[in-house]
């Protein structure tokens, strides 16, 4: 579980027209938004490569400093240029320790499943699920461990069993995780297998055609 948080440097835009805001990404500066509940809007600037940094550093709670007091907040949404892929706008929620919130995180396989090992193929369903849980709890993954799991065997998200309490799954458990199945090119050599036996049982001696007298 995660008990710090990336720091991210963020300053309160002035230039908000197109030309200032296009001024801003010359600079290298990404133009953004901070919303929270009930407050009024903040408009912000954040370096690009802090940005990049940020968002690779595989963290879902970020930490800025407004006013001089710590705040904490959550990437809402990014928007990217349609042709070079870069950021072009952040908007960023606020967030308080001590309200719950739900959240999107990493669901990652561990261990080596027996099924596998008895030659079946692992298919995962789904690598990521909804939590609700106070920002301080906020775990970097969730995680599931696949060892005990046998051939035609599957897993779903009730499953999963956690340590903190304090942390609710929004998924629905029924949902399919994994599961393990046998080779498709082992079945189908056992159906043609199957076939060869059939129509050789159904051969039968050449006859002679007509009659003699």
């Amino acid at each position: 579980m995660s008990s710090s948080y990336y720091k991210l440097e963020v300053s309160e835009r002035t230039k908000l027209k197109t030309k200032g805001v296009k001024l801003l990404r010359r600079k290298g500066l990404i133009p953004g938004v901070l919303y929270y509940s009930g407050e009024k809007n903040v408009n912000i600037e954040v370096d690009k490569s802090i940005l990049f940094h940020a968002m690779q550093s595989g963290q879902r709670i970020f930490e800025i400093e407004q006013e001089g007091k710590s705040q904490f907040t959550m990437i809402k949404q990014v928007q990217y240029h349609p042709v070079t892929d870069e950021v072009v706008h952040l908007d960023l929620m606020r967030v308080r320790r001590s309200e719950k919130m739900t959240i999107t995180v990493p669901l990652v396989l561990i261990g080596d499943a027996k099924g596998v090992k008895e030659g079946g193929i692992l298919s995962q369903s789904i690598n990521q699920l909804e939590i609700n849980c106070f920002p301080t709890d906020v775990p970097e993954q969730i995680e599931l461990n696949v060892e005990d799991l046998e051939l035609n065997s599957s897993m779903n998200i009730s499953d999963i069993k956690l340590k903190n309490d304090d942390i609710e799954i929004i998924t629905d458990g029924e949902v399919n995780i994994v599961n393990i199945s046998k080779l498709v090119e082992e079945e189908a050599e056992e159906v043609d297998e199957t076939s060869d036996v059939t129509a050789d049982d159904g051969e039968s001696e050449p006859t002679t055609e007509g009659s003699t007298e």
